[in-house]
């Protein structure tokens, strides 16, 4: 099989220097993560593509590949509540929000230090603006989910190490047996996301892991191999 690949491969990164859409020195390897063509494909993604994704005609800065997985998380789980960290023009918290409509229930929390960007309305939706690590914030969480519903949290605002692992420890109390806490851009490790705090979610992740056993990574939720969540979805066990 690997014969039969490695033309097309080579074509693709022919086609991707030649216009000067990738920053990094690419070899004939397979698309594995931390394979020179997978960070290619994510080099080019981020530094092309990522500012011109829409949900709805709304702004959306998401993975292609990990939206439909987050569908699939949702309609398996059925989460009474999706805590939404991090925000900005609100793209992604309409497609969640859409997601719940496709199932008939469910509401989405959407958190984020300023909501200014948004611009729409939806009934499932309920904002909170402030620091999600803040008491006043937590405490306005804790009133909005009932004690025996059932909750998914996605953590996307800074990114930064100490922020994520607050967020982690904070928020997984909401989060029951059987239902994910989803970190996303742990690619903010590799060199070419220049944007990308280092350390930042991945790092944090494994920190929160090595402290908390009631989560494991789900590696099955990466199964189409290019995400920029590695590592990034964890499933409460106990």
């Amino acid at each position: 099989m690997k014969k039969v690949f490695n033309k097309p491969l080579e074509l693709l990164h022919g086609f991707l220097h030649s216009r000067d859409m990738v920053k990094v020195d690419v070899t004939e390897r397979p698309l594995v993560p931390n394979s020179t063509a997978f960070e290619s494909y994510i080099d080019c993604f981020h530094h092309n593509c990522r500012e011109n994704i829409r949900w709805m005609g709304k702004k959306a800065s998401k993975f292609p590949s990990d939206a439909w997985i987050l569908q699939e998380i949702i309609y398996e789980t059925k989460p009474d509540v999706i805590v939404e960290i991090g925000n900005l023009f609100g793209g992604s918290t309409l497609f969640l929000a859409n997601m719940l409509d496709i199932l008939g229930k469910g509401r989405v929390i959407a958190i984020d230090i300023d909501h200014s960007l948004v611009d729409f309305e939806h009934q499932r939706i309920a904002r909170i603006t402030g620091d999600a690590n803040s008491s006043t914030v937590l405490s306005k969480v804790r009133h909005l989910i009932g004690p025996t519903e059932t909750a998914m949290v996605v953590e996307d605002s800074s990114h930064t190490f100490k922020n994520t692992l607050s967020v982690l420890r904070n928020y997984s109390r909401f989060v029951k047996k059987g239902m994910y806490f989803i970190v996303e851009d742990g690619i903010c490790r590799y060199p070419f996301i220049e944007d990308g705090p280092k350390p930042g979610p991945y790092e944090a992740v494994h920190e929160f892991l090595r402290e908390n056993e009631d989560f494991v990574i789900d590696k099955t939720r990466e199964k189409f191999i290019l995400t920029y969540n590695p590592d990034g979805y964890l499933k409460r066990v106990r």
